[in-house]
């Protein structure tokens, strides 16, 4: 399966708060990978050229996020963000010519919890001691998973 991700660039403070809250709350995922935006999800790896090509295509600039708000999905606890959503979307559409069956809601994915009233406590708790956040976008890179680990296959710079 192969994955596009859009890593965010924080503060030294805002970066340590989101890889502890991943390695607290989703430890699976983040002894895999770090905080990301995920643009495109479980693509055919017969898509490869097809994104390599479109990543290499996209004239999107290196852009500000900010995050103001955690949310809870389910299960799932994300932050959001209000600044950069349009920017995020915007690649997601570039890179995904077919929608998907969801709507496409741009967030970095902080945990995985066994009831919706535990995550809808952390999110709260989270939300008073860690928000806002404010970083910028300036790489994106296409991922290949393979077995129980993550490959690069490709990395660029936005406005490159």
């Amino acid at each position: 399966m192969l994955y596009v991700v859009a890593w965010p660039v924080l503060g030294e403070a805002d970066d340590a708060a989101l890889h502890r809250l991943r390695a607290q709350y989703h430890p699976g995922e983040a002894a895999l990978i770090g905080p990301h935006f995920t643009l495109v999800f479980g693509a055919a790896a017969e898509r490869e050229a097809a994104l390599r090509e479109a990543l290499q295509g996209l004239a999107q600039r290196p852009f500000w996020f900010q995050i103001e708000r955690i949310v809870r999905s389910d299960l799932h606890l994300y932050a959001e963000p209000s600044d950069g959503a349009a920017e995020l979307t915007a690649l997601h559409e570039a890179l995904n010519p077919v929608p998907g069956r969801e709507p496409f809601e741009p967030h970095i994915t902080l945990g995985l919890f066994r009831s919706a009233a535990e995550a809808e406590q952390v999110a709260r708790i989270v939300g008073r001691r860690n928000l806002p956040m404010t970083g910028r976008v300036e790489e994106l890179a296409l991922l290949r998973r393979s077995g129980d680990g993550l490959e690069t296959l490709a990395s660029i710079r936005l406005g490159a």
